[in-house]
């Protein structure tokens, strides 16, 4: 008798403090499983960081295709994101690993003056002390509060698969695992 390969999910939210490696994470997963790839900031940002009108109509347009992967942010849709997945997988790394790599990434991006999502760029590197919304300030001040939001889900949707990884290593390895074997 022929072995049934269990079917991979296509519905898929990466989940994780600003910085840990969701867009990243969520392309590679994109990319391995064939399936559209939205970063939802660009949904959500528009000119001059003005969340643009149409984020959630948006956000359920690209969901409403049969695979999609994409962050799992903005509490105004992660409810609908997490009944709509089958799987979330939750970068839960260290505060100090996660702020490393907050500062490093918006370091680079703001030298390079790297446009982010349409038409934005970083702020000054002082703007770390006057905009409480920084994302190095966000990414200190919501760290703690990810578990408590993924755990919620899961409790609130038992069809979602949760996959907790504490370190990049742990990551690469379940990555490898479920995407390269297979292939």
């Amino acid at each position: 008798m022929p072995s049934i390969e269990p079917q991979r999910p296509r519905r898929i939210l990466v989940a994780g403090a600003s910085g840990a490696g969701k867009s990243t994470l969520a392309r590679r997963i994109a990319a391995a499983c064939g399936l559209p790839y939205q970063e939802i900031d660009a949904l959500f940002h528009g000119p001059d960081w003005t969340p643009r009108p149409s984020f959630v109509d948006d956000v359920t347009a690209f969901t409403d295709q049969p695979g999609w992967v994409t962050e799992w942010q903005y509490g105004e849709v992660q409810p609908m994101l997490a009944e709509r997945a089958q799987l979330l997988v939750f970068l839960d790394y260290s505060r100090p690993r996660v702020m490393r790599q907050v500062i490093s990434r918006t370091v680079r991006r703001r030298l390079s003056r790297e446009e982010l999502w349409n038409g934005n760029i970083g702020g000054p590197f002082h703007t770390f002390f006057t905009d409480p919304e920084h994302i190095v300030r966000w990414a200190w001040n919501t760290h703690g509060t990810r578990a408590a939001l993924v755990d919620d889900a899961a409790a609130r949707n038992p069809h979602l698969e949760v996959v907790r990884l504490r370190h990049p290593r742990e990551a690469e390895a379940w990555f490898a695992r479920v995407f390269r074997s297979s292939r």
